[in-house]
């Protein structure tokens, strides 16, 4: 008889022991709130680099491969332009404003040509991304990359992996697929200094941004809607 009631008195406490285990671990599941995943940001632009890019225009198929030269730092941002058969064009950017659209004697023109516009503010900061919204992922070029749209102006492809732009689209149309990206290099400044010619009075030309609804090579400035959102 006394074995019985030991026997009941130990089934009991299992019984109970387990109950309130389940209670205690349901109780402690129920108060824990999952995490929720942060949508990625993009990654600053390095304060110099060098690339080399493909650009097209999804519009009108004008083909041009661009060397880009940004140079946070002294204030400048280069595009040395390659047209399909066609014109070799510097594009020179300072932060105040200017703009030089220029070609050397001997890029296969018969005269050098120049053309200054002064746009209504700077170059693109290296944070010029904040404040994007997140899109989502998508393979571009090979590469899985995650997407953002800053104030429908432009989609900017950025590599998951190493965090490198892979592609940028603007709204005009114009794609820009980067091949080469060199964080560190910085051009010669003898290769930023506007040539004579753009200093003579028979051939200077100046217009201004506001002019220019759609310059074609205006893809580096800071442009108007960006500066404000941010």
């Amino acid at each position: 008889m006394a074995d019985s009631k030991l026997q009941i008195r130990v089934v009991f406490h299992l019984i109970t022991t387990t109950l309130l285990c389940l209670f205690l671990s349901t109780a402690v599941g129920s108060t824990i709130v999952p995490e929720q995943s942060e949508d990625p940001k993009p990654k600053a632009w390095p304060e110099q680099f060098h690339a080399v890019l493909v650009m097209n225009n999804t519009k009108t198929s004008e083909l041009q491969v661009v060397d880009l030269w940004y140079d946070w730092p002294n204030g400048r941002n280069l595009n040395l332009i390659q047209h399909q058969l066609g014109k070799l064009l510097y594009d020179v950017e300072w932060t105040n404003g200017t703009s030089y659209y220029f070609t050397r004697k001997g890029s296969g023109n018969v005269e050098p040509e120049c053309k200054i516009i002064l746009f209504e503010v700077g170059i693109l900061r290296p944070n010029w991304l904040d404040g994007a919204s997140y899109v989502g992922e998508e393979y571009v070029d090979g590469f899985l990359c995650n997407v953002w749209e800053k104030v429908e102006f432009i989609r900017y492809y950025e590599d998951v992996v190493t965090q490198k732009p892979v592609h940028w689209l603007f709204y005009t149309g114009r794609a820009m697929h980067v091949i080469t990206f060199e964080v560190g290099a910085v051009l010669e400044d003898s290769e930023w200094q506007a040539p004579v010619h753009c200093f003579n009075k028979e051939t200077e030309e100046h217009e201004t941004f506001a002019h220019l609804p759609e310059h074609p090579h205006q893809f580096m400035r800071d442009s108007v809607p960006l500066a404000a959102a941010v």
